[in-house]
Parts: structure tokens; sequence; C-alpha cells
């Protein structure tokens, strides 16, 4: 170990060297303690390269594991969120099941078509109205119910005919009515004629069938 006096020595030579006369083929010559410094030097650096590749990875993975941290945060509030919500949607669902069940309960079984058609008949006369044409057309399968499609034609007075299609949205089974046409009737005052499609539906698990004959 070097005394202050060698120290001070060495320090004053390193202070007369000019360093860019330095040659790295010579370092063997150079000062004690410009070698030492150079040592050091290059010790530092490579112990500072190695801290920095370290810690870049490490910053790398830090960086990512964050990233998941907050996917996995936003993906748990998303779940949370639907969870405190499914009381609602299972409410809202038996609601909806219900409506169903009363809506299902409004529509007529095949066997009930032909007494359907009565009920019509019954609305039409009740309102004095001539019948023309009451009858079933060919039932068409869909995929979860079968149509039941009527050609109505009906002839009377513009508030009769009113008050009729009226009776025919209030009777007790679902009928809908489609393309209504009313036109004058030649040499009948101001009689006029009534024409329209009216469907009813059943289902197709309807044990009745699913053809109804005219």
């Amino acid at each position: 170990m070097m005394t202050r006096d060698q120290l001070g020595r060495e320090w004053q030579r390193l202070k007369e060297v000019e360093l860019q006369s330095l040659d790295l083929k010579e370092a063997g010559e150079w000062p004690p303690l410009l070698r030492a410094l150079c040592v050091a030097l290059v010790f530092l650096l490579a112990f500072g390269g190695l801290v920095w590749w370290e810690v870049s990875d490490k910053r790398a993975k830090l960086a990512e594991e964050k990233r998941q941290e907050a996917r996995l945060l936003s993906e748990y509030r998303v779940k949370a969120s639907e969870v405190a919500l499914l009381p609602n949607v299972q409410n809202q669902l038996m609601d909806l099941e219900e409506q169903m069940g009363r809506m299902r309960a409004m529509l007529p079984t095949s066997a009930e078509i032909p007494s359907l058609l009565d009920s019509i008949s019954d609305a039409a006369v009740d309102n004095r109205l001539t019948i023309e044409v009451i009858r079933l057309r060919a039932t068409v399968s869909n995929e979860h119910y079968i149509e039941h499609p009527l050609d109505i034609q009906v002839r009377g007075g513009y508030h009769q005919l009113a008050s009729f299609a009226a009776d025919i949205s209030q009777l007790a089974r679902i009928v809908t009515q489609h393309d209504l046409t009313i036109a004058p009737v030649d040499g009948q005052g101001d009689s006029l004629r009534l024409s329209l499609v009216a469907r009813t539906y059943s289902y197709l698990d309807d044990p009745a069938g699913a053809q109804v004959t005219p």
C-alpha cells in the first residue's frame, strides 16, 4: 500500500503526463496511479453496463407485469359489474318468460281455428256487414310457429267496417290484419268493400296438428 508521500509523487507524475502522447502498447510503462485509474474506469464501465443490462431487462418485465395487471383489473371490473347486474337480468328474464307465457296463451291451437272463424263471422254480423268471403288459406310453417292466413272480404258502411276491424283486433286470440283495402261498391251508394288478410298463429308443438282444412 502506498504511503502518503508515494501517493503524492505518483499524483505529481500523473499531472505531468501528456494524455495525447499515451500509447496503449506502452501501458505497462504508464505511472502506476494512471494504470490503477484506468483499471478502475474499465471496471466501472463494465459494472455499469452489466447493471444497465440487468435493469433494462427487469424494467421490461416490470412494464409487462403492469400491463397485465391493468388488463386483469379491467376484466375484474367488467365481471364484477356483470355479477352486480345479474339479479336485474334474472328478474327481467323472469318477466320476459311470464310475458311470453301470456302471449302464448293468446295464440289459438289448430283445433281452435274453426271457432276463430266463427268469431270473425259473428263480428261481421254484429256490425251489420254483408259477408262476401271469410275463408282459410293454406297454412305456412315457420321455424317455431305455424301461420294461419285468412281471406276476409265484407261490405258495409265506413263506420261499420272500422268497428269490425276493431272487433277483430280485440278478439281473445291474437289476430293480425294485413293488406287492408277499402273500395266503393258499384251501384251500392255509400257501401264500401273491405278486403284484408288476417293472420293468426299456433306453435309447431301444437298436438292438434299443423294443417287445418278450410
